[in-house]
Order: C-alpha cells, then sequence, then structure tokens
C-alpha cells in the first residue's frame, strides 16, 4: 500500500481518475465507460485513492459513488509553493527583460 498522497497519485491511471472526479462524482461504471479501462482496474485504482482519503465513496441502490476529496491534496500543494514562488520569480525576471527589451526598440 502506498504510503502517502504522492505515491497514490503517481500513477497515471489514479489521476486521470482525480481529473473526471472533478467534474463531479461518478459511479464505478462511468468511470469505466469514460476511461475504457476494465472495471477491476478501476475499482483497484478507486481502492488506493480511497485507502488515502483522496476520494470517499457512498452507496446509491446497487452503485459505489466517487467523489473527489481535496483536503489531501493539500500536502501535495504545500510541496509546491516553494517552486511556485521560483517561477514566479522567473516570469518576473522574464517581464522586465522583455519590459527593458521593448524600451530600447521604442527609442
Amino acid at each position: 500500500m502506498p504510503t502517502d498522497v504522492f505515491t497514490a497519485i503517481a500513477e497515471p491511471h489514479r489521476r486521470a481518475i482525480l481529473d473526471q472526479l472533478r467534474a463531479g462524482p461518478a459511479s464505478v461504471g462511468e468511470l469505466v465507460d469514460r476511461m475504457g479501462l476494465p472495471q477491476p482496474t478501476v475499482s483497484k485504482h478507486l481502492r488506493v485513492l480511497r485507502d488515502h482519503r483522496i476520494v470517499s465513496c457512498r452507496t446509491a441502490a446497487q452503485s459505489r459513488i466517487y467523489q473527489l476529496n481535496t483536503e489531501p491534496l493539500a500536502e501535495l500543494d504545500d510541496w509546491l509553493q516553494p517552486y511556485r514562488l521560483l517561477w514566479q520569480r522567473s516570469f518576473a525576471a522574464l517581464g522586465d527583460h522583455l519590459d527593458r527589451t521593448d524600451e530600447k526598440r521604442t527609442r
């Protein structure tokens, strides 16, 4: 079993399931249809995501309805924050450079 949220979402099919659930809750059958994967494969990935509380599940009649739970993804957001600052600085430096280049052209 994966030990953290990073490991849980490292698998591309799991990220694809999360992308599907961003639009709203879906049953296993709907996810199978949308993704074109066998039902056991989708269920296996949903179990991992559920074990990490990245998705939650409720029963409606004979269907299991899954929905995204973004709270555990905060760990990812926290980890990415310093990288966002680097990107912002890089973009700001690029903007300054382009402004200086534009000023030279307009003289």
